[in-house]
């Protein structure tokens, strides 16, 4: 059983993160404790020749740093005691202990495993996976791989909306330029997962199809021109851009809809019926829809259909979609 020694702060060394794993963590609530209650658990440094290296603990050790305390309580390995795969796999086991791991930790985590301590893929998707309560796949570990090797402003942005493993390996399919040009527009809008899904996807097959950067179809004037009006709200503005990026991949279909919206203009509807084309304009088969409030609108409403079905221009609608 190892002694618990003071070690003076600044004989350890804070910049080496070989063993890190932390992601925009939550201080505020270590910071509360740490001066209501002090230290508890003390921290894992491994001796160097000239300093202490931070094995577990990290987060202890900026807080106690902030704090302006001159020692902290540590468990001190010498250098030979373990290798640093086996330093490494401690420090995993004294965090997974005592916190939750986000979605970018576990992928640093990960990819550490891999590169840095040159764990064989098939070893981490039987033993390390299921550590992080991740299933043992290789798409699993191929997902987490790839957020490790995305942007900070990317992982922030992936953690702070919860980003799903399907939309992760569609931004793993971007540049590094797209990425970062792409992330302060997806910021200002309104999005779910579905709806970001389908916007990355239309981004990729429009930049598949043209042969063009994601980055350059974001620098577009026009697309520039539906993110700078300020008077419309973050769903409108998402709804606005979806249909820019949806007319640039389906623009014959765009064409349709125009052609479709000026035929039904022409009618000069009443309020509260509408016609609508079929989803996409594939099948046949339009919907119309009304709404009345009294006999005698149901009466006007029927009257009014009546008496377009009699029109040539609304015949020929019906042939062309």
């Amino acid at each position: 059983m190892k002694t618990i020694q003071e070690i003076p702060l600044k004989q350890i060394d804070i910049t080496d993160e070989t063993f890190s794993v932390n992601f925009m963590p939550d201080l505020q609530r270590l910071r509360s404790s740490l001066q209501t209650v002090g230290l508890i658990q003390p921290v894992l440094l491994k001796r160097r020749e000239r300093d202490y290296q931070i094995v577990s603990g990290f987060r202890r050790v900026w807080v106690w740093q902030e704090l302006e305390r001159d020692s902290i309580s540590a468990m001190v390995f010498g250098g030979q005691e373990k290798n640093d795969l086996e330093f490494f796999l401690l420090s995993l086991e004294e965090n997974l202990t005592t916190r939750r791991f986000n979605m970018v930790e576990k992928a640093m985590a990960l990819q550490k495993l891999h590169r840095l301590f040159q764990v064989d893929s098939l070893e981490i998707i039987k033993t390390y996976l299921p550590l992080f309560s991740l299933e043992p796949h290789e798409k699993i570990l191929n997902t987490f791989l790839a957020l490790a090797e995305m942007e900070e402003e990317v992982k922030t942005y992936i953690l702070r909306e919860e980003v799903s493993r399907f939309n992760i390996r569609l931004f793993g399919k971007m540049g590094s330029e797209d990425r970062l040009t792409l992330i302060p527009i997806l910021s200002h809008l309104k999005l779910g997962e579905s709806r970001l899904r389908e916007m990355l996807t239309l981004l990729l097959e429009i930049s598949q199809r043209d042969g063009q950067r994601i980055k350059d179809i974001l620098r577009r004037s026009d697309l520039q021109s539906i993110l700078s009006q300020k008077e419309l709200t973050p769903p409108q503005r998402t709804e606005r851009v979806k249909k820019f990026l949806f007319c640039l991949r389906n623009p014959r279909m765009s064409e349709k809809e125009e052609a479709f919206k000026k035929k039904v203009a022409s009618f000069h509807l009443p309020e509260g019926i509408s016609i609508h084309p079929p989803p996409f304009f594939e099948g046949r088969g339009m919907k119309l829809a009304f709404q009345f409030r009294t006999t005698e609108e149901y009466r006007a409403v029927v009257d009014f259909l009546s008496k377009l079905g009699g029109k040539e221009e609304f015949k020929a609608l019906i042939q062309n979609f």
